[in-house]
């Protein structure tokens, strides 16, 4: 393919829209430090959302970061390995051992029936990842949480507009955050934004957001500089009113992508529409290649599809579990699962901007490479 498709792109408002926002920003001289476009960004996102309390920083990473240091989390918390570094990172950078728990085969969230067993006298939390917008298991984490006095947070960076019967998950926990980052469905550029029940937690998590300032003469909290400025928060309120539409056109491709790749012998899909009353975000488009049907594997399709310009991702390998920086410390966890999963997992490209043709034609050279691997 003469085309360059990448795996992601990020959505852009029209230029003319942001340089107006831009040009009041000027107007007002106010780029940072709660401006009038953060307030308001803020008010249309618990609008959107359907939810009461909610704090933005500038990234997803620092929301993480805020969300753990403000609940006040130490010890041992229970996670995933199957996630971006981000998530773990902010649990050892606070001092705090990652326990790793296994995933599901069927959606790759944590797997709850295992999360009961690696409970000990340190653990404080369980942090869990709602993957590709899959939701996990929340009733079942949340029953567990409540018997054995745990804090809940929901890395939610892939599923911002996820609901079920009309109610956003981002209201899950005692926290959930979201990552704004330019290649998610949603972004303002960066940006990041934690969600919460307890009201009384805004005033310490905004503390820590802002160096744990809470006067001109008052520091309580040894905090950190994690503002979302007033060009993100104007990205955001635009790209806000774009992403029905987004998340429409998205859709389609996804649907498209399950059409064709179906067909093939040897690739399964990881897209769980099933669940009754959920609405779901179409973030990403993960496969799974069982080499041993198809006759090659993930990283045969990965190199395959690199040389004829489409580029994919091996979206989670490896796992976190096998960072370098983190080598012989979890050698001996029990992740079965995660570790096969790790091993085979593809994600195609998907972005509202990518056309039906190009998705028919990324299909149509998967098809072809099975056949000739068929025929070989």
């Amino acid at each position: 393919m003469k085309k360059n498709i990448t795996v992601t792109k990020p959505f852009l408002p029209p230029v003319e829209e942001y340089k107006k926002l831009v040009d009041k920003i000027w107007e007002n001289c106010w780029v940072t430090n709660n401006g009038p476009f953060n307030k308001k960004f803020k008010e249309k996102l618990k609008e959107y959302l359907g939810v009461s309390n909610i704090c933005l920083t500038v990234n997803g990473h620092m929301a993480l970061d805020i969300a753990i240091k403000g609940l006040g989390i130490k010890g041992e918390v229970i996670t995933t390995p199957f996630t971006f570094a981000s998530t773990t990172h902010a649990l050892v950078l606070n001092g705090i051992t990652p326990v790793f728990c296994d995933i599901k085969e069927d959606d790759l969230t944590i797997d709850v029936d295992k999360i009961e067993e690696l409970i000990t006298p340190k653990t404080t939390a369980i942090l869990a990842v709602h993957v590709y917008g899959h939701n996990c298991d929340y009733e079942k984490i949340d029953h567990i949480a409540k018997k054995y006095n745990l804090k809940v947070i929901y890395d939610a960076a892939h599923s911002f507009g996820v609901n079920k019967d009309g109610v956003s998950i981002s209201s899950l926990g005692d926290a959930s955050i979201f990552s704004f980052h330019a290649t998610k469905v949603f972004n303002s550029i960066e940006g990041g934004a934690i969600i919460f029940k307890d009201k009384k937690l805004e005033r310490i998590f905004n503390s820590y957001i802002n160096f744990g300032i809470e006067g001109q003469e008052q520091i309580d909290f040894v905090g950190e500089n994690a503002k979302m400025n007033e060009f993100q928060a104007a990205m955001g309120l635009l790209n806000l009113q774009y992403i029905d539409k987004v998340i429409e056109r998205r859709k389609k491709i996804t649907n498209l992508y399950i059409k064709r790749i179906s067909k093939v012998k040897g690739i399964n899909y990881v897209f769980n529409n099933n669940k009754d009353g959920y609405t779901y975000n179409y973030s990403y488009f993960p496969i799974i290649v069982d080499s041993e049907v198809a006759g090659f594997s993930r990283d045969d399709l990965y190199d395959f599809l690199q040389v004829r310009n489409i580029h994919t991702r091996k979206y989670f390998y490896p796992l976190v579990t096998d960072y370098g920086c983190y080598n012989g410390k979890f050698s001996n966890v029990n992740i079965p699962v995660a570790k096969k999963i790790s091993k085979k997992i593809l994600c195609l490209p998907l972005y509202d901007s990518l056309s039906l043709d190009d998705v028919n034609d990324i299909c149509d050279i998967i098809i072809n490479y099975k056949g000739e691997m068929d025929n070989a």
